[in-house]
């Protein structure tokens, strides 16, 4: 299995959003896996989409959503032009779900195991008006203005939301054993546990302790998913929030550090300028070219 693996850059792009056009690009995909959550959208064409050897022509306007880890690969059903759109998610980093709902993450998984479809024909997509949502993620993230990366989390909650009542309406339900998951973090999960606390003191030692494992165990699971050790992991993500203070606000550097986590503001600019070659200050008057 590990031969098909496909590396996913959680850390540097938790999601993806782009247009596939067959006639450009290498095609046909061939059987692979990765950590993402990928939805396929179909513009133009027909696509035969295998996951996990299991066959769907999806049309025009039909989309797919495939789990985390499942085998799947992408064919042309004939000689016409195929064009669709792609977004990879990592679904542990839309954490933010009402206080009645379990955890997002709780969810999709529960609804891989209870089988609930992932292929929605086009007569379904186009009522819900899926396809502007599919084309609104990959212009917010080929543009990049101003609260991009929240629109795109709108957007992918929409979705996300659209397959999840659909599920409902077929009999999925929100059960005890969804919810008691919540409260416990595994190695699939626990970037969503960094996220949020990003700007604590956070040691490897304890969020392998969390998951349940030991640290070694811990420490070589974390870098095969992720590709980085978790103490460089939790060093880079910091690097994107200092940028994201420094290219949408005006706050000064101290307050910066507080908020990423940093001991003090020198610690802060020395990690920085290891990074990204500059300190934070030539990044802010640059624009973060």
């Amino acid at each position: 299995m590990h031969a098909l693996f496909e590396v996913s850059d959680t850390l540097n792009m938790p999601f993806e959003c782009f247009i596939f056009d067959a006639a450009k690009e290498n095609f046909p995909i061939r059987p692979h896996w990765h950590y993402f959550c990928e939805i396929i959208y179909v513009l133009e064409g027909t696509a035969e989409i295998f996951d996990n050897d299991i066959s769907y022509n999806v049309p025009k306007d039909g989309f797919i959503f495939l789990h985390p880890k499942t085998i799947h690969s992408i064919y042309p059903v004939d000689d016409k032009p195929l064009k669709y759109a792609v977004i990879k998610l990592d679904i542990n980093r839309l954490s933010a779900t009402p206080s009645y709902s379990p955890k997002l993450t709780n969810i999709i998984k529960s609804g891989a195991d209870n089988q609930m479809q992932i292929y929605f024909p086009p007569e379904f997509t186009i009522d819900t008006n899926c396809k502007k949502l599919f084309l609104d993620c990959v212009d917010e993230l080929e543009t990049k203005n101003y609260g991009y990366d929240l629109l795109v989390q709108a957007h992918l909650y929409n979705i996300m939301m659209i397959i999840i009542r659909k599920w409902q309406d077929n009999g999925f339900s929100f059960e005890n054993d969804i919810y008691k998951k919540d409260t416990s973090y595994d190695i699939d999960n626990i970037t969503e546990y960094i996220d949020q606390h990003i700007n604590e003191h956070l040691e490897v030692a304890d969020i392998a302790e969390l998951c349940g494992i030991s640290y070694s165990c811990f420490a070589k699971k974390f870098k095969r998913m992720y590709g980085f050790s978790c103490k460089e992991y939790i060093e880079r993500f910091k690097i994107f929030k200092v940028e994201d203070y420094l290219l949408f606000t005006d706050f000064d550097l101290n307050y910066i550090s507080q908020e990423t986590g940093y001991a003090d503001c020198s610690h802060m600019i020395k990690q920085f300028k290891k990074y990204r070659g500059i300190t934070p200050k030539q990044f802010r008057t640059r624009g973060g070219s």
